[in-house]
C-alpha cells in the first residue's frame, strides 16, 4: 500500500468520527471553521517535520503564490493584519454594541465574505453573540457576562475541565496559549477554566505572567462519570495516534512479540450461543482491570520511592478498545 492510499483511508475514517461525534449528543457541531483549521494545522505539523514552504505547497498541488494567499487568508483577518478572523469579528461587535450583517461585511471587505459569514454563524450558535432579523438586515449583538454565565451549566463546565486537565496531562507543561492551541474555547472562558483547576489542585502552576506553565500530575475519569466523556474521546485517540506516530519514528514497519511500541489488532468471529462468546466479550473488561491494577502498583511505588536523577524519565501509553458488531447491522452497510 502506497502512503497515498493509507492517508486516504484514515482521513475517511476520521471524517466518520467527526460525523459521529458531531451528531453524538442530538445537537448538530459547528464545522464551519473545521476544514480551515485542519489546513493550518497540517501546514504546522508538516514544517515541525523540516519541511519548507516549498515542498508543502507541492504537497498540496498548489503554486507557491496561491498557498502563501490561502495562508495568509485563513491566519489572520486581512482588514486586521495580526488577529485572527474569529477574533477581529468579535472584537469588531464588542466595539459597536450592536452591528447589522451588511455593516459587518463591508467592515470586512477584504475578507472572504463566505468566511465572514461562517464566523458569524459560529459566534451565533456558540451562544457569544445574538441574532435578530434575517439577511443582511440581522443585527448582532455580544451576549453580556450575565447572559453567558445563564448558558452554562455545571455538566457542560466539567466536559471542558476534564478536557483541559487531559490535554495538559498528555502534552505538558504548557503555557496558556498553548493550553489554547489544544482547546479552541474563548479567551475568557479558557482562562476561567484553568484558574479553578488550579484552585482545586486538578492544574499545578509554575511561574507567573505569559510565561507560567501548567502541568497535571494524572488525568483521571473514573467510571460511570457523567461529564468528561469528550476528555475520554480524545484520550483514546490522541493515545492511539500518538502509538502510531512512535511506531512510525523508529522506521521499524514491522511488528514483533517482543516491541514495547506499536499495537495489535485482534479480530473474533463468533455467533449468538458460540461457546467461547463470553470470554471474547469480557476481554475487554478483563484488559482494563489488568490495566488499572498495573497502575495502582506503580503509584503505590511511586509514593514511596524517589526516581534517581540520573535515570530518564518514561511515560508508557497504553490504549486498549473494543467493539461489537452485532445483528442489528443492516446488510450491505459499512462499519468502521
Amino acid at each position: 500500500m502506497t502512503p497515498d492510499l493509507l492517508i486516504d483511508s484514515i482521513v475517511r475514517q476520521t471524517t466518520v468520527l467527526l460525523a459521529q461525534l458531531a451528531t453524538s449528543t442530538g445537537g448538530r457541531a459547528r464545522l464551519a471553521n473545521t476544514a480551515s483549521q485542519v489546513f493550518l494545522d497540517l501546514i504546522r505539523e508538516l514544517k515541525e517535520q523540516g519541511l519548507n514552504n516549498k515542498l508543502i505547497a507541492d504537497m498540496f498541488g498548489l503554486t507557491l503564490r496561491t498557498y502563501h494567499n490561502r495562508v495568509r487568508r485563513l491566519a489572520e483577518s486581512s482588514t486586521f493584519e495580526g488577529r485572527s478572523l474569529w477574533e477581529a469579528v468579535l472584537s469588531f461587535l464588542q466595539e459597536r454594541g450592536t452591528a447589522r450583517r451588511g455593516e459587518v461585511l463591508r467592515r470586512f471587505s477584504r475578507d472572504d465574505e463566505r468566511m465572514v459569514r461562517a464566523v458569524l454563524s459560529d459566534l451565533t450558535d456558540s451562544g457569544i453573540v445574538y441574532r435578530s432579523g434575517r439577511g443582511d438586515l440581522a443585527t448582532y449583538r455580544v451576549a453580556t457576562e450575565t447572559e453567558l454565565d445563564a448558558m452554562d451549566d455545571a455538566p457542560k463546565n466539567e466536559g471542558f475541565s476534564h478536557l483541559v486537565v487531559a490535554v495538559v496531562s498528555r502534552f505538558g507543561p504548557l503555557t496558556s496559549s498553548e493550553i489554547a492551541e489544544h482547546v479552541r474555547l474563548p479567551q475568557e472562558k479558557l482562562e476561567g477554566v484553568v484558574r479553578e483547576l488550579v484552585e482545586g489542585g486538578r492544574l499545578q502552576r509554575q511561574g507567573s505572567g505569559n510565561r507560567a506553565t501548567y502541568s497535571a500530575e494524572r488525568c483521571f475519569i473514573s467510571f460511570g462519570e457523567p461529564a468528561g466523556w469528550e476528555a475520554a474521546v480524545f484520550d483514546h485517540f490522541q493515545a492511539m495516534v500518538t502509538a502510531i506516530c512512535l511506531k512510525l519514528r523508529t522506521g521499524e514497519l514491522h511488528a514483533s512479540l517482543s516491541d514495547a511500541i506499536g499495537g495489535s489488532t485482534y479480530t473474533f468471529d463468533l455467533w449468538e450461543g458460540h461457546p467461547m462468546q463470553q470470554e471474547v466479550l469480557a476481554l475487554l473488561a478483563a484488559l482494563r482491570r489488568q490495566g488499572r491494577e498495573l497502575r495502582e502498583r506503580v503509584e503505590a511505588f511511586n509514593q514511596d520511592h524517589e526516581r534517581p536523577t540520573s535515570a530518564p524519565e518514561l511515560r508508557v501509553i497504553t490504549y486498549v478498545g473494543q467493539g461489537v458488531i452485532g445483528a442489528e447491522k443492516a446488510e450491505g452497510e459499512d462499519g468502521w
